[in-house]
């Protein structure tokens, strides 16, 4: 065994950067290269595709991308952990079999199994629990060289050749948490390289080499990245990643709950682009297993209105109120005007504002017909300068995301190995409530005494934001102990609803990570059913902490 494990990641979604796989098995050393190709949007993807193919169940750009790929990886020996499999692991497993014997290329191909709990739920287009990496960890140590998955969490690409690797056991909670951590941080690609970056200015981003994590046996690692690609990697990017998509301190799952506040993140001495993750705890995992569920949630569409030059808000009235009757009959409407229109504009569309009106109903002809020949029915009959972004079309379908859980002895978690034998992997034997943490005590406050300024939150902190089924969370982050003593008591929950007016009435969470100088605002609701559902115009939340950071407060000008 040796002393480091050092695993790549090749794909953050399913789409991501066709090359990235070639360039992570030429541009530098690796043991292991993952591929995170699923997604709670990903999972209603697949299912409408098996709808229309039962074999379509798997993301078919990872066997073009093993095509050019496969002999690099076996020459160079390094595995590939993917997730790729989606709603059918064992249909891929056969296809990148069927494609080494094409190529001539010995590998054993093994995959993961027992996820798929969809005819527990009727109604359910999805419905897939969480595994974790032991199931991946049970292939490896029975000799595969790939290892197809279907819906584990982002982190078992990490944990489970590490626990492979180093001999990890089940209640090794510190070890395996800081794998977690580490599978967190790789597990969207170049978010932590310096893509979607807040601080990216001044900074090479236009194309980011994909991360890597030397992993050590006692749980700690270093994130890098090869030497000589794009991006860059700080204490910054690796702490923008952290808090993308968690909620409270306590970060569970199916192996282990890791504790975020916990997590000591410093610049490595070995050279540039390296940032070390150590002194994660763990404890044990919950009691149960997450399911991620998506069905049909019925029928969507859209129009964009174009109002141009003076008088916005009474043409916007007469459109509303000329459509009304056709509004009224579906289940359900929302109307959003956005304002960016300017006095005497030198451009037509520096003059215009748009009006945005999203009609849903279970029935696709309520959203079709009725609404499309409404608004191509005022054409000539309605506001002067009438005119829309594109004509609304006959509907189209939309789906819901949600979230159940299930106990971990009904969940049948199995390694199928290249040979075909089946290796259960048991549920774990210790399991822990997830109680609330209490709240760490807040640092001491700034000196009053100083000048501040009106100025941008933006100039003094950083922020990401991503979804989780309807909610959203917001991470933002400061660069400096001073800073944090300012925001840990001006970034109240108080204040972040004044500053983001649309969480007023919603239930809103804040998180404190004291080693991270960083708050974690959760936000239940925001996002509806779901990406999928569309609910808003930032369906995903991935801009709400960059809406958060241009919003305006005092800030002490010695922090400017």
């Amino acid at each position: 065994m040796t002393r480091v494990l050092r695993i790549g990641n090749a794909s953050g979604f399913y789409g991501d950067r066709f090359d990235a796989m070639r360039e992570m098995l030429t541009d530098g050393r690796l043991d292991v290269l993952t591929g995170d190709y699923l997604a709670e949007l990903t999972m209603l993807i697949l299912g409408r595709d098996r709808l229309k193919d039962p074999s379509a169940g798997y993301a078919r750009t990872f066997l073009g991308q093993l095509e050019e790929c496969l002999g690099l990886a076996h020459d160079r020996r390094v595995r590939i952990v993917t997730n790729a499999g989606g709603l059918d692991p064992a249909g891929l497993a056969d296809a990148v079999r069927q494609l080494a014997d094409r190529l001539g290329i010995p590998v054993r191909v093994a995959h993961v199994e027992g996820d798929d709990l969809t005819a527990r739920y009727p109604g359910s287009l999805t419905a897939h629990a969480y595994l974790g990496g032991f199931g991946i960890a049970a292939c490896l140590r029975e000799g595969a060289d790939v290892v197809v998955t279907g819906r584990v969490t982002d982190a078992a690409l990490v944990t489970g050749p590490a626990a492979a690797h180093f001999g990890w056991g089940p209640r090794e909670y510190d070890r395996l948490a800081g794998a977690v951590v580490a599978g967190h941080v790789l597990e969207c690609g170049t978010q932590a390289t310096g893509g979607n970056y807040a601080w990216f200015k001044g900074r090479d981003v236009r194309r980011p080499g994909f991360p890597l994590a030397e992993l050590y046996e006692d749980g700690s690692s270093v994130i890098t990245k090869h030497p000589g690609t794009g991006g860059f990697v700080d204490v910054g990017t690796v702490t923008a990643q952290l808090l993308y998509e968690t909620g409270p301190a306590r970060y569970a799952g199916p192996d282990v709950t890791a504790r975020l506040d916990t997590v000591r993140l410093t610049q490595d001495d070995d050279g540039p682009d390296r940032v070390r993750i150590h002194g994660v705890r763990g404890e044990a995992p919950p009691p149960t297993f997450k399911v991620g569920r998506t069905r049909l949630g019925g029928y969507r569409n859209e129009v964009v209105f174009v109002l141009t030059g003076l008088d916005i808000e009474a043409k916007a009235a007469l459109v509303r109120e000329q459509l009304a009757a056709a509004v009224g009959k579906v289940a359900d409407a929302r109307w959003e005007s956005v304002r960016t229109d300017r006095p005497d504009a030198d451009t037509e569309e520096t003059a215009s504002a748009l009006l945005r009106l999203v009609v849903r109903d279970p029935e696709q002809a309520a959203v079709g017909r009725v609404l499309s020949g409404a608004a191509v029915e005022l054409a000539l009959a309605s506001y002067p300068g009438f005119h829309v972004l594109a004509p609304p079309g006959k509907g189209t379908p939309y789906g819901v995301f949600e979230a159940a859980y299930v106990p971990r002895d009904e969940v049948a978690h199995v390694a199928v190995l290249a040979d075909g034998r089946r290796i259960p992997v048991p549920p774990a034997a210790d399991t822990l409530e997830l109680d609330a943490l209490p709240e760490p005590p807040p640092p001491d406050p700034l000196p009053d005494d100083g000048p501040s300024r009106r100025a941008p939150l933006g100039l003094v902190a950083g922020a990401r934001s991503g979804d989780k089924g309807g909610d959203a969370n917001v991470g933002v982050w400061v660069r400096t102990d001073e800073a944090w003593r300012w925001l840990a008591h001006a970034l109240t929950v108080d204040r972040f609803r004044e500053l983001l007016p649309e969480t007023r009435e919603l239930t809103v969470t804040r998180h404190a990570l004291p080693h991270l100088r960083a708050l974690n605002f959760v936000v239940e609701g925001i996002l509806g059913a779901g990406v999928a559902s569309q609910a808003r115009f930032d369906p995903q939340g991935k801009a709400l902490g960059e809406w958060l950071r241009s919003r305006h407060l005092d800030i002490p000008e010695a922090l400017l």
